[in-house]
């Protein structure tokens, strides 16, 4: 089976910019509970970038810098940089120093730093940052949120309506199906269904269901059967999603239009046959209608030397 990366940074990425507060209400409580969420938060990406060119570090995707605001009135306004790790990284705690103090010297303004550990090590859990050099010293301490962690609390995600509990089922599921495809098209049919069980708007269905598919990709020929279980769960269910990706809608068009050639395929065999050899019996259509596009072909040109409907039957009996 050909060689699929999953796609972690893009599908955080759009589940930060669209479920911002959600995010600290599920990772980071005391952060969610201090922010004044009747300004509406700022997401500062142009910003980001400069800070991130300007890094000799690699820039992640799935980084995010926001301006928020607070209750206490201590301070009007603060940043808040979101770093999202999907695999162990040597350099993690200098690149999570180097974007603090390069957005603080953007903004002069206290930056908050928070960051998701999505890798499969249940040891390595980087939270600080410390150099230390005659009898100077710099520290930088941030909260993290490792994601093997929710793994023994399974049942609660499942249960939880917060989208980013959706969200970690498939990032975990997405890592421990890792050269597993197969396994992975049940775990991404598993959750996508899940869907229809948290009681969601149609609108935030679709929302999560595009983030689960990016993240969970799957090869073509796996992507297709799943895209066939959903077709024949809507026709069962009578609940249909809107419009629910882009690229599901490539392959259904696809599909469609592989149909669409096969049946144009067979009616022109069809056409042929009665032209070559008479009317042939309603049994031998409903066989040629079984017929591959393949077989199509070469029974497209066998007919030319069929002199009789037993040459027809005879070849259809030799397939």
């Amino acid at each position: 089976m050909s060689e699929v990366t999953a796609n972690y940074d893009e599908s955080w990425k759009e589940a930060l910019n669209e479920y911002f507060e959600s995010f600290l209400s599920f990772f980071f409580p005391l952060a969610y509970q201090a922010i004044d969420w009747t300004q509406k938060p700022e997401s500062l990406d142009k910003e980001l970038q400069a800070i991130t060119a300007s890094a000799k570090t690699e820039r992640r995707i799935a980084d995010k810098l926001y301006k928020v605001w607070l209750l206490d009135k201590q301070q009007i306004w603060i940043l808040i940089h979101i770093e999202i790790q999907s695999q162990y990284d040597v350099n993690f705690e200098e690149r999570m120093y180097t974007y603090n103090y390069r957005a603080f010297d953007l903004y002069h303004k206290f930056v908050v730093g928070l960051a998701i550990l999505g890798d499969t090590s249940p040891t390595w859990r980087p939270n600080s940052y410390d150099q230390a050099m005659l009898d100077c010293e710099l520290r930088l301490k941030f909260p993290i949120a490792k994601l093997l962690d929710y793994e023994s609390r399974w049942h609660e995600l499942e249960s939880n309506p917060n989208p980013f509990a959706m969200i970690v089922m498939a990032h975990l599921k997405t890592k421990a199906t890792t050269g597993n495809f197969s396994e992975r098209e049940e775990w991404k049919w598993t959750l996508i269904r899940g869907l229809y069980e948290r009681g969601l708007t149609k609108e935030q269905t679709v929302k999560l269901f595009k983030i689960i598919d990016k993240m969970m990709t799957l090869p073509k020929t796996l992507q297709a059967g799943l895209v066939a279980k959903i077709k024949h769960f809507e026709e069962e269910t009578k609940m249909p999603f809107i419009s629910p990706t882009e690229e599901l809608a490539m392959e259904r068009g696809e599909q469609k239009g592989i149909q669409q050639g096969i049946q144009r395929e067979q009616q022109l065999i069809i056409r042929q046959l009665n032209r070559r050899i008479g009317e042939i019996e309603s049994s031998l259509i409903d066989t040629i209608r079984t017929l591959t596009i393949d077989q199509l072909e070469l029974l497209g040109e066998a007919l030319l030397d069929f002199s009789s409907i037993t040459d027809l039957e005879q070849w259809l009996q030799n397939l």
